[in-house]
């Protein structure tokens, strides 16, 4: 028959589980760093969901901030503040165009105001330019 001594039945039975131990650790690291590659590819997705989200956001506030200072220049068509938040919210809401009319009030108001005519300046040519 086959006889095994005590002491080599303990070493096979402790290297089966050093074995065992160790390839459970290599297949949770595998997991880990599976797990960790998705969980960076969701961010990247989300954070462009997010972006995305924050500039439709961003221009709804503007467009409302926009109305709201064309509501109080129906009723003060001379406000400067209204025509400044007016100006600057077109501007910011990229659309230089719709932003002339106001600034040319905001000119006549204060001829003598140069920054103002400076902007007229520059919003004339970036027009001029997106037009071509």
């Amino acid at each position: 028959m086959f006889y095994m001594s005590r002491k080599k039945i303990e070493r096979i039975a402790a290297i089966i589980s050093i074995a065992s131990f160790g390839g459970s650790i290599l297949v949770g690291g595998i997991q880990a760093i599976v797990t960790a590659m998705n969980q960076s590819q969701e961010t990247s997705q989300t954070a462009s969901v997010d972006v995305k989200s924050s500039k439709r956001l961003r221009n709804s506030q503007l467009n409302l901030q926009a109305k709201e200072y064309k509501i109080v220049l129906k009723q003060e068509p001379d406000n400067q503040v209204a025509l400044k938040g007016l100006v600057e919210a077109r501007i910011q809401m990229q659309n230089p165009k719709t932003a002339i009319q106001p600034l040319e009030k905001l000119i006549e108001l204060n001829s003598s105001n140069q920054e103002y005519k400076n902007l007229l300046a520059q919003l004339t040519q970036q027009d001029k330019k997106s037009d071509r």
